[in-house]
């Protein structure tokens, strides 16, 4: 099952986008969206019936200008949106996952757990804390660590609660799209190898972030963000040149049309290339791969409200769509 996805008037920045769809019954295939809400199948515009998303960006550099060049072509047959299923994107090989890289999401979290005897004025905290984020920016690196492609979902998809879930959570994010295969690169040459942007929404069981049983050895993000669909992605890939500047853009998260998390990507510690670099210098990035570059605040937690039955996301990025995921509880009987 899933929700409806979002009028035509709330598409994406640029001339087209790189999409997943399917007709009713009909297998998926890659697809070049453009602005008035229609779709021309890729694999029979570039005459290659076996084509993939993910073959359209291993190829990404070269196909760009014919891509452009179809987007133009207003006489070639296309499929409206609406009489099409729209999936992920893109399967991902790879996917990188980051923490703690919204500025006033890292202080709030500082600041609300104070240690024991520190009985100083809330501003002065705070203060300290954006020292200390000052700092880290400037001398310290990102945390990234790897998620299961097997998570990834469409953006209009039902989102499984899994029953031991205790408490599932949102996280909205910009995610970047690899365009080539990337090592060890340099933060300056680091945007040369994004393909394009999109949406993700790494939900999480707060939970079973730390194990219970042995909490010596941290974080389980296996057990706590890997569960089937707990990461809705798209609705398309919007090409890179087509967003102006990765680190100015909204991230908008309404849950039952109330507003969650509303922050602009400005606030983050570290910039999208310096995320795709860090990853790089250990990691060979591949076409298709996301690089995650964490959420803003007011997850759940923040709130004092976590997701449950019936529950309705709705996540939106500047220039990138947005994506609408219905929560549904696991059925065991």
């Amino acid at each position: 099952m899933s929700v409806k996805p979002e009028p035509v008037s709330a598409l994406f920045a640029g001339p087209f986008a790189l999409a997943t769809v399917s007709a009713p019954e009909g297998p998926a295939f890659p697809a070049l969206v453009t602005p008035d809400g229609r779709a021309l199948d890729l694999r029979s515009a570039l005459g290659e019936e076996r084509l993939t998303a993910l073959g359209v960006l291993e190829r990404w550099e070269g196909l760009l200008p014919r891509l452009h060049a179809l987007a133009a072509d207003t006489g070639l047959a296309r499929t409206p949106l609406a009489d099409l299923r729209v999936h992920a994107p893109v399967e991902p090989r790879q996917v990188f996952q980051s923490g703690a890289n919204y500025r006033q999401h890292v202080i709030d979290l500082h600041v609300a757990h104070r240690a024991p005897g520190d009985d100083r004025p809330e501003d002065e905290r705070r203060a300290e804390a954006a020292e200390i984020m000052d700092r880290r920016a400037e001398r310290d690196q990102p945390y990234v660590f790897l998620g299961l492609p097997s998570a990834v979902t469409g953006p209009y998809d039902d989102v499984v609660l899994p029953e031991w879930a205790e408490q599932p959570d949102w996280e909205l994010e910009l995610a970047a799209v690899i365009g080539r295969p990337a090592h060890r690169v340099s933060v300056e040459d680091a945007p040369r190898y994004i393909a394009g942007y999109t949406v993700a929404n790494d939900l999480t069981d707060r939970a079973t972030v730390f194990r219970r049983d042995m909490p010596q050895i941290g974080t389980d993000w296996l057990r706590s963000k890997n569960a089937p669909g707990f990461t809705p992605l798209g609705p398309w890939i919007v090409p890179a040149a087509s967003i102006a500047d990765p680190g100015d853009l909204r991230i908008t998260l309404r849950l039952n049309g109330e507003t969650m998390q509303d922050e602009s990507t400005k606030d983050m510690i570290f910039s999208v290339a310096r995320m795709v670099a860090h990853a790089s210098q250990t990691a060979r990035l591949l076409p298709g791969d996301l690089v995650l570059t964490g959420s803003p605040a007011g997850n759940g937690l923040h709130w004092g409200r976590l997701l449950r039955d019936g529950d309705v996301m709705e996540g939106s990025v500047t220039g990138l769509g947005v994506q609408r995921t219905r929560c549904v509880a696991e059925r065991t009987s």
